[in-house]
């Protein structure tokens, strides 16, 4: 689904007394046609210059009794909800609305699709790509220039014929694409499923130059590497073009094969991997209890952390996981960290926070589901290990937990003699720490039912 969305602004950047919107439309289109809209004006609480009502014709007065962002702002989320924001120069438009939604403490964020950039790809040569002038051009008519829904009427026409230009377009036809990846693969299929085994472990993809493009990690090496050259993703025909040469390692593990997958992508940085390659982490989400006794959850640098969670690269990344349990706890944004604790917030006012910060929801049920989040976050106990399958029949492997951190993890002997802690760690593999590797174990350990043995307070 997509919005297309066009808006009106007295200013040309957002500000909170000078640049705001003053009117919206959102058009949700399915592919085929127009399935909703919504159009309103919006009262910018600022005065609107005379410039910009001779750009739009909105004048301070027919914006004196519409609503304010804030009071449409339920509906807005409501229109572009799993939808691609889908905008002309989607950049100055998408800008805009996530400032509004900033100003009010509330994170927005959408796929976003500019309808300026797709004309230069699938329509070149054009004199200019500004709306009225690209319209005039494909005879598309503009009715109500510069009002929103106008604007955005001839958006979506003008969208609607550029998806009809690429699944035209033999380029984009994805039977060419199937045939090009066909031959390619002939070529190299045989090579790499004969290199790569049928068991758990980390495989690297490498370049000519012998540099690694690619590491992933498997059950099934031989399977998965398979998956990669009969898929059509572009990503795959990236990896097929450069690929020269694979390697691997055998853990046995699964979860070794997770412990060592994330280390050696940051290790290595391959070009190819998505995941974060970050090494430092600078941001933590915190826990603790307010004085009331109300479990919160706060945005903290990493150095000034004191019940660190979860820790994260970036203020961004930390953010975008914070905003992730907000909406999936419900969770209120003041006990949150994210607006004034005194103060009733945004998200109570479009229902998605129950109303601990309105005393409309008892403290002991909205801490119950914080403490659920401390509890998927945290260790089963302070020290322990935990036995799994080895690489060979006799041998096993081991993983250590010290001081609710991931210490390490190797191999061992079927009948080995392990009565001590330091007996763990004489069969340990050096192995760099990173928060997220914590973050592997305990989402693994939740998933599989695996027995763990408690040891006593390290030394």
């Amino acid at each position: 689904m997509f919005a297309i969305i066009d808006i009106e602004t007295c200013g040309n950047s957002f500000q909170l007394r000078k640049g705001r919107i003053i009117e919206i439309s959102i058009l949700v289109y399915d592919g085929l046609s127009v399935v909703d809209k919504f159009t309103t004006l919006i009262n910018p609480e600022c005065y609107i210059s005379p410039f910009y009502t001779s750009v739009s014709g909105i004048t301070n007065e027919m914006v004196e009794n519409a609503p304010k962002f804030h009071e449409v702002a339920a509906d807005i989320l409501r229109y572009t909800e799993n939808c691609v924001f889908v905008a002309h120069n989607v950049g100055f438009d998408y800008g805009f609305v996530r400032e509004e939604f900033a100003s009010l403490g509330y994170l927005y964020r959408r796929e976003t699709l500019c309808t300026v950039r797709l004309s230069r790809k699938l329509i070149p040569g054009k004199v200019s790509y500004s709306l009225g002038k690209l319209c005039a051009s494909l005879d598309i008519p503009i009715e109500n220039r510069h009002r929103a829904e106008g604007d955005a009427t001839a958006t979506a026409i003008l969208f609607d014929l550029l998806l009809r230009i690429k699944s035209e377009h033999p380029q984009y036809r994805r039977m060419d694409v199937g045939e090009i990846m066909a031959r390619k693969i002939d070529k190299i299929k045989e090579y790499i499923l004969k290199k790569l085994p049928e068991e758990c472990g980390v495989y690297y993809f490498l370049n000519e130059d012998g540099e690694i493009i690619y590491i992933g990690k498997s059950k099934n090496m031989y399977t998965r590497a398979k998956a990669h050259f009969t898929a059509d993703l572009k990503k795959s025909r990236k990896i097929l073009a450069e690929l020269h040469q694979v390697d691997f390692q055998v853990t046995g593990s699964e979860i070794i094969a997770l412990l060592l997958e994330a280390a050696e992508i940051k290790k290595h940085q391959p070009k190819h991997n998505r995941r974060t390659k970050a090494t430092e982490f600078t941001h933590s989400i915190d826990w603790s209890t307010t004085e009331s006794g109300i479990l919160e959850l706060k945005i903290v640098a990493a150095d000034e952390s004191n019940q660190s969670l979860l820790l994260f690269p970036s203020y961004f990344s930390a953010r975008t996981r914070l905003d992730g349990l907000i909406e999936e706890y419900e969770l209120c944004m003041a006990y949150c960290g994210l607006t004034e604790q005194d103060s009733v917030c945004f998200n109570h006012q479009i229902k998605k926070c129950r109303g601990i910060c309105a005393g409309a929801e008892e403290m002991l049920i909205y801490n119950r589901r914080v403490q659920s989040i401390i509890n998927l976050h945290s260790y089963p106990d302070q020290h322990f290990c935990f036995i799994d399958k080895g690489r060979e029949p006799d041998e096993r492997s081991i993983v250590l937990v010290e001081n609710r951190k991931f210490s390490g993890y190797g191999y061992i002997d079927e009948f080995a003699s392990i009565a001590s802690v330091e007996d763990i760690k004489n069969y340990l593999k050096n192995s760099s720490w990173h928060p997220d590797m914590d973050d592997l174990l305990r989402s693994w350990l939740k998933k599989n039912k695996i027995r763990t043995h408690k040891l006593p307070n390290s030394p």
